[in-house]
């Protein structure tokens, strides 16, 4: 017992160091393409970081979205899901 809480803790801390790493890329790629843009302005003629910008934010927050304990998924969701199709399997295997 004590074993499936530790490996379900140590998955919940590496999907969170995950989303960390995924967090600080945006930051300094985005970073990147503003400081790009702004001094490439007068030949690109419009802000064209916010699409890269919104895009990757959308990806950024769903990743945030599953690693937090809250949302669809819930923190036993994965447990329940496996119980509850287990429970409907009827084939003798």
């Amino acid at each position: 017992m004590e074993d499936n809480k530790y490996l379900r803790a140590k998955k919940k801390v590496e999907e969170l160091k995950a989303f960390y790493i995924h967090l600080i890329v945006f930051i300094l790629v985005n970073t990147m393409f503003i400081i790009i843009n702004v001094l490439t302005y007068e030949e690109a003629g419009h802000w064209w970081f916010v699409y890269p910008l919104m895009g990757w934010g959308i990806g950024l927050a769903a990743h945030g979205l599953s690693v937090s304990s809250f949302g669809i998924f819930g923190p036993n969701w994965e447990d329940r899901k496996i119980k509850e199709y287990m429970d409907k399997d009827t084939s003798d295997d």
